[in-house]
């Protein structure tokens, strides 16, 4: 793994913490997806992010955008379901934010995240309180940008970190009322009211393992 110096190098401990988090919670994610949905998140998400792990020598780049590129192809042929278009577009999406960039800034970050959920809601034609990945994402994403804007120059990338972790937990909580607008659990109609999304809860799980492990990652 590339260290934190080079150029991609905190881009690479994120993306590897959030596959990690994805296989390591294979049950835990399907477990959620079967209360209103069909079960397979967790699996589906799993599996594709192994591939992204055990390839991870031959993904790493000194290009932040070739990398997110790299593993975009990965998710896109490898994840099942639903899931793999949706979480593909969004590594893809997230590249072409930061192409030609060689250096990543904090506002990067920003516009990599909001390039994902603009491609998500293209693909999955979904949008904010449709009980989706985006009502984690999205809040995450404007409390990130909120942030820079007010102190951009006192935002250390440790409390960002614990930032977007809050911001996505509270968000993926308050799914749990919600009626699924889109996706699987959109089929059950008011079955899907009375637990959160696996998606949101995703994104937040993930966040709060970037948060955990920031200050030792290597």
């Amino acid at each position: 793994m590339s260290s934190p110096s080079t150029p991609v190098g905190d881009l690479a401990f994120v993306v590897r913490t959030v596959a990690r988090t994805a296989v390591d919670n294979e049950k835990a994610f399907g477990d959620l997806d079967a209360v209103a949905g069909d079960g397979d998140f967790g699996y589906s998400l799993a599996r594709g992010f192994e591939i992204v792990l055990s390839d991870w020598d031959t993904l790493v780049s000194d290009s932040p955008a070739e990398f997110l590129k790299r593993v975009a192809l990965v998710i896109s042929k490898r994840v099942g379901g639903t899931s793999g278009p949706l979480w593909g577009t969004a590594f893809l999406r997230a590249s072409t934010a930061v192409k030609d960039r060689q250096e990543l800034k904090a506002e990067d970050a920003v516009a990599m995240l909001r390039a994902a959920a603009e491609g998500i809601k293209a693909r999955g034609k979904s949008d904010l309180g449709d009980k989706t990945l985006l009502d984690a994402l999205i809040p995450m994403t404007d409390a990130l940008e909120q942030r820079l804007t007010e102190d951009g120059a006192g935002a250390g990338p440790a409390e960002l970190a614990r930032l977007a972790a809050t911001t996505a937990r509270t968000a993926a909580d308050a799914t749990t009322p919600m009626q699924a607008r889109r996706g699987r659990q959109s089929y059950t109609g008011e079955r899907s009211i009375g637990s959160p999304d696996p998606g949101a809860v995703a994104i937040a799980v993930m966040a709060e393992r970037v948060a955990a492990e920031w200050d030792a990652r290597d």
